[in-house]
């Protein structure tokens, strides 16, 4: 049966992806940006600080693929009335959230999570880790330039996970009632450390590329260079304490239970996107 499914963030990393997939399904796609703007599927306006447009983004939809615009804001003060208007409508959620945010309920992810848990309306909470994407979009100006990341990571390892299989996840979450009430946690299958997987990268690209490993306040210093806000820099470094940890290591298994194949691995990921690094 064909539904409605509203895609927020349609233009980014994962909705790019997601939504030629659902199109390919037979489905209808409203795809959802502040401007009104979008390359496939039916262009639609919703500002989460203006009410006033989730009625028409809503009307007639089944499901929604709901994810937190970037910056340093609070998830829950800035998605809270659209969940509210969601719910409200029995539209079915499904969140891109982050991996280990229910480690701590006073993680703000996790508050939004939990504001749709208690919601009454069908919901999926994804939770991937760290994307084999940021390697071509938030760390490819050093790639291309001076051949070099540098990420407060230290030595540890992380179960990457390529974009294209969030897509995937999230089509099946949004299509298929099997997964609702569930957190799934997205992750690739093998577990890497920073410095091998700038490894493989150099090596399938062509393009010598190391890895350094610097402290927090070489990356904030660095990011403010690279013209963001100290603010937004500050807001940004925590998420590398986990990876410093050992907590986004393992192999959740969610990827290939829920689409039914192995994961992308990143000889994969750098092979498709190696003209890039050049």
């Amino acid at each position: 049966m064909s539904s409605t499914i509203l895609v927020t963030a349609a233009n980014g990393t994962v909705g790019k992806h997601l939504v030629p997939r659902l199109l390919a399904l037979g489905h209808r796609v409203r795809a959802a940006s502040r401007r009104g703007e979008a390359s496939l599927g039916e262009a639609t306006r919703l500002d989460f600080e203006a009410p006033e447009s989730f009625a028409g983004a809503l009307a007639g939809v089944d499901a929604i693929y709901l994810v937190v615009p970037t910056g340093p804001h609070h998830p829950l003060h800035m998605l809270g009335r659209f969940v509210d208007a969601a719910a409200a409508a029995g539209i079915k959620i499904v969140l891109q959230s982050a991996i280990g945010v229910d480690a701590d309920e006073a993680i703000p992810f996790r508050q939004l999570e939990r504001k749709i848990e208690a919601s009454g309306t069908p919901y999926v909470l994804l939770r991937p880790n760290w994307f084999f994407d940021n390697f071509h979009t938030y760390w490819l100006k050093d790639v291309r330039e001076r051949g070099l990341i540098q990420l407060p990571a230290g030595e540890t390892r992380t179960s990457f996970v390529d974009a294209r299989d969030i897509a995937d996840v999230a089509a099946a979450a949004l299509t298929r009632p099997d997964f609702d009430g569930e957190a799934l946690t997205l992750t690739g299958a093998e577990s890497l450390t920073y410095a091998d997987a700038v490894s493989v990268l150099s090596a399938v690209s062509g393009k010598p590329i190391r890895y350094e490993p610097i402290e927090v306040s070489q990356f904030i210093a660095s990011a403010e260079r690279s013209g963001l806000t100290r603010e937004y820099a500050e807001h940004l470094a925590p998420i590398f304490y986990p990876v410093t940890q050992g907590w986004v290591a393992a192999d959740s298994g969610d990827v290939s239970r829920v689409t039914g194949r192995a994961a992308r691995r990143l000889v994969d990921y750098v092979a498709d996107n190696a003209a890039r690094f050049v």
